[in-house]
């Protein structure tokens, strides 16, 4: 009888006001999504579809990068699947905005300095 290895993963889901850290012990093969399903975060957060949720491991996603999708990614011990959430704002376009806003500012203390 042969024993499947088991490896110890992390998954990760991080709102503004908590973050929830999952530690799994998992058969070695295990895939990123499956790992996701086992944590039980898409039950204690409905927002998180692991067939759409997109997912990374430490900052990369997958499906770039050379990553295969989460469905295909198998996990090595040790990995943190992280689990993003939709971003809110673009972020080059919020960038933007707080330089106009800088710039503005700049503005009016000159102008308020006086000649």
């Amino acid at each position: 009888m042969t024993e499947d290895k088991m490896i110890s993963v992390e998954v990760v889901y991080a709102l503004p006001h908590e973050q929830r850290l999952m530690r799994l012990l998992v058969k070695q093969g295990t895939t990123a999504r499956e790992a996701l399903i086992r944590s039980g975060i898409p039950e204690e957060y409905p927002e998180v579809d692991p067939d759409s949720a997109k997912m990374g491991i430490f900052a990369q996603p997958f499906g770039s990068k050379g990553l295969p999708p989460a469905e295909n990614y198998q996990l090595q011990p040790g990995d943190r699947v992280e689990v993003y959430r939709p971003l809110i704002a673009d972020p080059k376009e919020a960038r933007k905005q707080r330089a106009e806003k800088a710039k503005r500012l700049a503005e009016k203390k000159k102008d308020a300095e006086g000649p």
